[in-house]
This record gives C-alpha cells, structure tokens and sequence, in this order.
C-alpha cells in the first residue's frame, strides 16, 4: 500500500461526496443544533460555584456529540462499497493498478475526515468552558482526540459491514446495531450478570463478626470497557479536588477534600474504576477507601484498544472482499 494511492482513492470519494451538494445544509444543520444545545446547557447548569457551571457542561456536552458522532458514522461508510457496486462503480476503480488495501484506506480515509469536519463544527463550543478557564485544556484535547478515534473505529466496522453485506440497506442496519450494541448493549450486559457475582460474604470473627452482600465486579468490569461513553469519560484527565473546611469557627482545622460533584465524567470514570477494583467494606476507614479510589487503575485503555483492534480488523476484511478475481461473488451482485 503507498499513501499516493490512499489519498487518490480519498479524493475520488470527496469528489463523489462534494458533488451532491447537500454536504453544507447538513453542516449548517449540524453546527445549528449543536449551538442550540450549548446555550439550552449553559442556561440550565447552575450551581453554587460558577466555575462549576463550565465543568458540567463540558461533559454534557461531550457526551451529547459523542452520541451524535457515533449516530452519524455508520452512515459515511454503510454503504460505501456495496452502494459502488450496485452504481457499478467499484469494478472499474478494482481494475486499476490500485490495491485492495489501498482502495480500502482510501476510503475509510475520506469518511472519517468527514466525521472529523464535523466534529471540528463543535470545537467552539467545547472550547467555550475552557476559554473561560473552568476546564483544563489538556483535558480539552483529550475529550476530543478519543472522540476522533471512536469515530474512526465506527467508520471502519460500518465500511467491513458494507462489504461483507450484498444489500446497502442491510449493511447500514448492521451498522447501527453494532453501534449501538458497543455503546448501550455492553452497559445493559453489565447490568445483567450482577445478580451472578453478588453473594453474602462474612467478614471478622466473635463480636465483630457481620455479613455483607457484597457484587463483586471484578470479573465482569471489562464488560464496561468497550462502551464509548466509558471511555471517553475514563480517558479524560481527572480534576484536581477541591479543599472544603467547616464553616464552625471553632473547629477552623476541620478541612478535607473532596472530587467535584458537577464532574459527570469524573464521576463515571471514578464509578467505572472502582468497579474493577471491587466492593467497598462497609468498615473501611475514609482513608482506606480515598487510597483505593486514587490508586484504581484505568479502564479506557482496554476499551480503546479493543476499539483500535476491531477497525484494524475491519479495515484487514473491507480489503480482503476487495480483491480481484473474486472467486465468488454473492447472489444478485454484479461485476460491473
């Protein structure tokens, strides 16, 4: 494969794209409704801190484009090869001196840029918390370089479908299922098997002898790691907490720190977190249990490496159903 044939094959499809000329509405119409939800955010966030406005509609708002964007992939690559072969535009493309795995990338290349003009539609708003110095910015880019990843992985599972799938329309319903599968069917299965893990366990002996039921995570926390919404919540830098002291003069030592409630995605990569590492102890101390939370270790990793995993695999399939002669084509396809 040369990058000379990737990028050929990438300006043929935004060629093909730009040509219809129903790309601007659809950004127009994309940037509109964008908009209008940020303003509809920031006027319903209030709380006692203004600086903690900024943080949660940060990750409202992360969230919201994350669904969006994984709503909106399927349908740049769904139908991107077998949609070519019912125009009859794919075998001419395959009996050029390009390759297979060239054709492939050159198309996936073209979709996900798309999906990333998108995104880059909602940068401003994104950007509006942390201009106003309530969000880190290293958090910022962060959010939005694995929001860019799961997109690319959603546009390479979607274009495989396309090609192992004769009919369009039978493609892009995969598609949508696949997507939504990785980001409510993993959470829903999570929530499913707990009854399977939970059990009384028995803790201390004599007088401090008690029984707790206890759900004990740690064999099915990697059923969370595929979810897109828990990686992207688990991947972004956590805040630094915040000192609160007691209001009673007469205790003005009385200080403790504590993680910001207004952080939604803090508060699903800490929950996220916590479920690997397992149950709490009804008896354990405030320090044990702040010990445990800080020193859990991260669950985004697996989830978007799964993610990186399953698009390499998928761009591997799209490139193998491209290659000529094909020694069988399915029922009712065409060659040219």
């Amino acid at each position: 494969m040369t990058v000379r044939g990737m990028l050929l094959v990438a300006r043929l499809e935004f060629r093909t794209r730009l040509r219809t000329g129903r790309w601007k509405v659809l950004f127009g119409v994309w940037f509109l409704v964008v908009l209008v939800v940020s303003l509809l955010l920031r006027g319903a966030v209030t709380t006692e801190d203004p600086s903690e406005d900024g943080v949660e509609m940060f990750g409202t708002l992360l969230f919201f484009v994350l669904l969006l964007m994984m709503l909106i992939s399927p349908a740049l690559t769904a139908q991107t090869i077998n949609g070519d072969r019912e125009r009859g535009t794919l075998a001419p493309l395959q009996t050029t001196r390009l390759t297979p795995l060239e054709i492939a990338s050159g198309k996936l290349l073209a979709a996900w840029a798309v999906g990333l003009a998108v995104l880059g539609l909602t940068l401003p708003f994104v950007a509006w918390p942390v201009l106003e110095g309530d969000v880190d910015p290293l958090r910022g880019v962060v959010c939005v370089a694995v929001t860019a990843l799961l997109i690319g992985s959603a546009c390479a599972v979607s274009q495989a479908l396309s090609a192992l799938v004769a009919r369009s329309v039978t493609s892009a319903l995969l598609s949508y299922l696949t997507v939504f599968a990785l980001m409510f069917g993993t959470l829903l299965l999570f929530v499913l098997t707990m009854p399977l893990v939970t059990a009384e366990r028995h803790y201390g002996t004599g007088e401090d002898a008690y029984t707790q039921e206890v759900t004990d995570t740690r064999r099915t926390w990697w059923l969370l790691a595929p979810s897109p919404f828990v990686i992207l919540a688990d991947a972004a830098p956590a805040l630094p907490r915040r000192q609160v002291c007691s209001v009673d003069d007469s205790r003005p030592d009385d200080c403790y720190y504590e993680n910001d409630d207004a952080d939604v995605l803090g508060w699903i990569g800490r929950e996220v977190r916590q479920a690997r590492v397992g149950p709490q102890n009804v008896r354990e101390s405030y320090e044990e249990h702040e010990w445990r939370e800080e020193s859990a270790p991260a669950v985004w990793p697996y989830g978007l490496g799964a993610h990186l995993l399953l698009a390499g695999g998928s761009l591997a399939v799209t490139a193998r159903r491209l290659r000529v002669p094909a020694a069988r084509l399915p029922r009712g396809v065409r060659v040219a």
